[in-house]
């Protein structure tokens, strides 16, 4: 891991505010999970669709954003997670509102993540260039990223840049994002009750 930001303090007074698009066609096991674990760590999560429709994920599922990107462009968010799937990753790509919303946070150096094909939107708003990152494999053509580093770990952080391989990620991908943003001890708490493998 490349980079890594010191954590931010565990005794906040205010909850942290973490935006996630969820496009047609995302992935729902990493929507699912980030939202979830996201949630138990004691952030304000709030789940946008591109449109005032349910949203149907790449396996069928429906999920019901709580709102609509155009309602939160202009309010303050500490993090911002893109799940993949296709077309999902592909609708986040080419969506000029999310687009926007990338490069407005990464100029406030806020924290951005993106899982399997997603990472792809990040590169369109040129937020990969001189980054280490992962992806799904094959959804990044390194050769149209300037100076990018290519890794296969599971989670990858950079700067403010964090990225993961795809839906057997998603919990280690989660419970970084919680570690990086609300320190080990948060993260530990939420992961103890998850009854994973050592």
């Amino acid at each position: 891991m490349a980079n890594r930001p010191s954590a931010k303090s565990e005794q906040h007074s205010e909850k942290l505010n973490v935006l996630v698009p969820l496009a047609q066609g995302c992935e729902e096991l990493e929507a699912v999970t980030i939202t979830d674990l996201l949630t138990r760590a004691g952030m304000n999560v709030v789940t946008v669709g591109l449109d005032a429709q349910p949203v149907k994920a790449s396996r069928g599922m429906v999920l019901l954003p709580d709102t609509t990107i155009d309602t939160v462009l202009d309010k303050p968010f500490d993090l911002m997670v893109l799940p993949g799937g296709l077309p999902g990753a592909d609708h986040l790509q080419q969506d000029d509102r999310v687009q926007q919303k990338l490069k407005s946070m990464a100029l406030e150096k806020k924290t951005i993540a993106a899982i399997c094909a997603a990472p792809k939107a990040l590169a369109s708003a040129g937020l990969l260039n001189g980054k280490t990152v992962t992806s799904y494999p094959g959804s990044l053509d390194a050769s149209q990223i300037k100076d990018l580093e290519y890794s296969e770990e599971s989670v990858v952080i950079d700067s403010n840049i964090i990225t993961s391989r795809g839906p057997g990620t998603a919990m280690d991908f989660a419970l970084t994002l919680i570690e990086v943003l609300l320190g080990k001890e948060q993260r530990e708490a939420v992961e103890a009750p998850l009854m994973r493998p050592h």
